[in-house]
């Protein structure tokens, strides 16, 4: 590859948000601003959402003399309609931008950048790319069938840097990425544990389907669900605090710091031990149950994100796994490399880009049909 593609890539997030110039996949300037949550929850309007992080973006191309004009192509962490995506690049056009308006998952960082970028495209007539979304979706039929007619199991993950970490592991080992097996568990402030064969992520335990984190609730008994929203002195607001606030390790314990959970850990505190023990055991189970999706033929275990960086928790992990394979553990995100590295494929001629039109709503056994 002797071309050197000039790529700003746009990442905006709920915790964080990342911008950077890249010249392939190396990152030559970058910068990262943390994000107070109550000042994300004073954002209450689409223009307000969009202003704050177009900010980020502004001042770090003002700050480092950036000309986005010269820009071969914009990296978009971003996500279009709500349907099932493949994985790799998607054009962010005007249509994307407006069919995200609709529905981001719930996730305000999608959204931003999936603005912001569209816009900078337009003004300065470059072309902008979605890699890896978070609704890719090319799991078996088989593994979205669940016990209610009608349901399909929905699909999501830490696509981006789960797969960008897998091909990294691969290379390490010698082996080919598209050649492999690895069971990829991505810990931050909401977990993504999923079963990667030959490229394509196969099976994942998402957000809402696997393990309790330190933001997240993870899988819930219906019961109790059923309960919640059965007693009529339940307010919305109350539901939602129930669900999505007061939830995970910061709901047990009042922090989402793994750092301080485990400094109260070393100071004695029996329940902050339970607690973290307790999210060890449950991303153990998740690992140990997609090892039967690869028939327990699996290359590596990979551990990643944030919390990979503790050894207290990874090797919880560890020692209830590796009798399936040997656990890897690469700490930290890759994201920004992964945009930048997968749209640099893509300008060269080595990745495709994938039809958006293509991108719909699956059914369960619509190929039975007719």
């Amino acid at each position: 590859m002797s071309k050197k593609w000039n790529i700003f890539v746009i990442n905006m997030g709920s915790t964080s948000s990342k911008v950077a110039y890249c010249q392939n996949d190396a990152i030559v300037k970058k910068a990262e601003v943390p994000h107070d949550t109550k000042e994300l929850r004073a954002l209450k309007t689409p223009e307000s959402i969009i202003a704050f992080y177009k900010k980020v973006v502004t001042d770090f191309v003002e700050e480092n003399d950036i000309d986005l004009a010269k820009m071969d192509a914009f990296a978009v962490r971003g996500v279009g309609k709500m349907g099932s995506y493949r994985h790799g690049a998607y054009r962010l056009t005007p249509q994307v931008a407006e069919d995200c308006k609709k529905g981001t998952l719930g996730h305000i960082g999608l959204f931003a950048s999936t603005m912001i970028g569209n816009e900078l495209s337009q003004k300065y007539n470059v072309p902008a790319f979605l890699y890896d979304v978070v609704p890719t979706d090319e799991v078996p039929e088989v593994a979205c069938v669940t016990g209610i007619p009608g349901c399909r199991r929905r699909i999501a993950s830490h696509t981006l840097n789960c797969r960008a970490t897998a091909r990294k592991v691969a290379e390490q080992l010698g082996r080919d990425p598209y050649r492999s097996a690895f069971i990829v568990t991505h810990l931050g402030g909401g977990f993504c544990t999923l079963a990667y064969k030959d490229g394509i992520i196969i099976d994942t335990y998402s957000a809402e389907e696997g393990s309790f984190t330190p933001e997240r609730a993870g899988r819930i008994p219906s019961a109790f669900l059923i309960e919640l929203f059965s007693n009529p002195n339940n307010t919305k607001e109350e539901i939602d605090r129930i669900l999505k606030k007061d939830v995970g390790l910061y709901g047990h314990l009042g922090t989402s710091s793994c750092i301080e959970v485990e400094k109260r850990i070393r100071e004695g505190d029996k329940k902050a031990k339970i607690v973290y023990e307790a999210m060890a055991y449950n991303v153990s189970k998740d690992i140990a149950s997609l090892g039967a999706v690869l028939y327990g033929k699996v290359d590596a275990i990979i551990i990643t994100g944030g919390i990979a960086h503790s050894a207290m928790f990874t090797g919880m992990i560890k020692e209830r796994v590796e009798y399936l394979a040997p656990v890897i553990v690469v700490p930290g995100s890759m994201e920004m490399e992964a945009l930048a590295g997968g749209i640099t494929r893509v300008l060269s001629g080595e990745e495709p880009v994938n039809d958006y039109a293509e991108v719909r709503q699956k059914k369960l056994f619509e190929d039975l049909e007719g």
